[in-house]
C-alpha cells in the first residue's frame, strides 16, 4: 500500500511528505524547549528555520524533477525527507541551513548541463556558488571535482568551459578579500586557505550518526549495483546523469570523512546524490511487495532511529 502511494509524484504525494517532517520537527523544536528557557526570539528563530527547510525541499525536488534523475515517482523526495528528520537536530543552525541551500543551488546547476543550453552561465553559476561554499567552508573545494567531472562527461570540454567555472569560482573570493582589507582584516582571508588535521572520522560514533551515515551507504551501494548495468547500457543523457550522482556521492563522502568541524550536518550534502540513488534502486525491484517491505522498514527504523538518538 505505501509503496503505490511513492509510485505517485502528484501534489498530495509531497504535503504528506512535508506533514510527516513538520511533526518530527516541532517535537525537536519541543525537546530543545524543554531544555532551554522560552523566548519569543527563539520561536522566531525556529519558524525561519522552518521556511528554510521548506526552500531546501523545493530545490531538492526541482534538481531532481527537472533533471529526470528519477522516474514520475516520489520515492526520492520520501527518503530525503526520512534522512532530513534524522539530521533535523543538526541542522537547527542559520550556517548550516544556509550552506545546504547553497550546496543544492551548485548542484542546481551540475545537473542542469545535461540540457546544451546556456551551458557557459551555467559552469559560471556552479563556480560561483562553489566560491561562496568556499568561504564558509574552505574543504568544499573538493567538490570542483564534480565541476570537471560533469564537463568531461557532457563532452563539452573548450577552453572557455574550463576556464568558466575558475572566472565563477575567484568571483565571490574578490568581493570577500575586497571588505576584508576595507576592514583591515585581511588575515582571515589567508586562514580560507590553511587547512587542519583531519578529526577523527569515529567521532560520529558519540550519537550514532556513524550507523545512520553507513546504513544509507549501504544501501546507496547496493542500489548502484541494482541500477547501474540498466542506466550504464544505454547511451542517454540519464547515463551521465547517473555517473555524475555516483561521483557526486563518492565526493560527498570524501567531504564528510575530512572535515575537520564534524558536526553531523555535512552528511546531509551525501544525502542528496544518495537519496536519489536508492530511489533508482527501488525502480529496478519489480515486486510490489518486497517495495513495500522496504518503504516500510525505512520508514519504522526512521521513526525507531529518532527516538533512540
Amino acid at each position: 500500500m505505501l509503496a503505490n502511494f511513492l509510485e505517485k509524484s502528484k501534489p498530495i504525494n509531497f504535503i504528506v511528505y512535508f506533514g510527516l517532517f513538520f511533526c518530527f520537527f516541532i517535537i525537536t523544536v519541543f525537546s530543545n524547549l524543554l531544555t532551554d528557557n522560552f523566548t519569543w526570539l527563539k520561536t522566531m528563530e525556529n519558524i525561519s528555520f522552518l521556511g528554510l527547510f521548506l526552500i531546501v525541499f523545493f530545490f531538492y525536488n526541482f534538481i531532481v524533477s527537472k533533471n529526470k534523475l528519477t522516474f514520475d515517482h516520489s520515492y526520492a523526495f520520501f527518503i530525503f525527507i526520512l534522512t532530513s528528520i534524522l539530521f533535523t537536530p543538526k541542522l537547527l543552525g542559520l550556517k548550516a541551513l544556509l550552506t545546504l541551500i547553497i550546496y543544492l543551488l551548485f548542484l542546481r546547476k551540475i545537473y542542469s548541463l545535461r540540457s546544451p543550453k546556456k551551458v557557459i552561465q551555467k559552469l559560471f553559476d556552479s563556480g560561483f556558488w562553489l566560491g561562496i561554499l568556499f568561504i564558509i567552508e574552505p574543504l568544499t573545494l573538493i567538490f570542483l571535482i564534480l565541476i570537471y567531472a560533469s564537463i568531461l562527461l557532457r563532452k563539452k570540454v573548450s577552453f572557455h568551459t574550463l576556464l568558466t567555472p575558475i572566472i565563477g569560482f575567484i568571483s565571490p573570493l574578490i568581493i570577500y578579500f575586497a571588505y576584508l582589507f576595507w576592514y583591515d582584516s585581511s588575515e582571515e582571508f589567508q586562514q580560507l586557505f590553511t587547512f587542519n588535521t583531519i578529526n577523527n572520522v569515529f567521532i560520529y560514533k558519540k550519537d550514532s550518526t556513524l550507523w545512520i551515515f553507513g546504513t544509507i551507504l549501504l544501501l546507496t551501494v547496493s542500489s548502484i549495483f541494482l541500477k547501474s548495468p540498466k542506466a550504464l547500457s544505454v547511451n542517454n543523457s540519464f547515463k551521465k546523469s547517473w555517473i555524475v550522482l555516483i561521483i557526486n556521492s563518492i565526493i560527498a563522502v570524501a567531504f564528510a570523512l575530512v572535515i575537520t568541524e564534524k558536526s553531523g550536518a555535512e552528511i546531509v550534502y551525501f544525502l542528496i546524490p544518495a537519496s536519489v540513488i536508492i530511489a533508482n534502486g527501488f525502480e529496478v525491484i519489480e515486486k510490489m511487495i518486497v517495495k513495500n517491505i522496504l518503504s516500510g522498514l525505512l520508514l519504522i527504523g526512521t521513526v525507531i532511529t529518532y527516538f533512540l538518538l
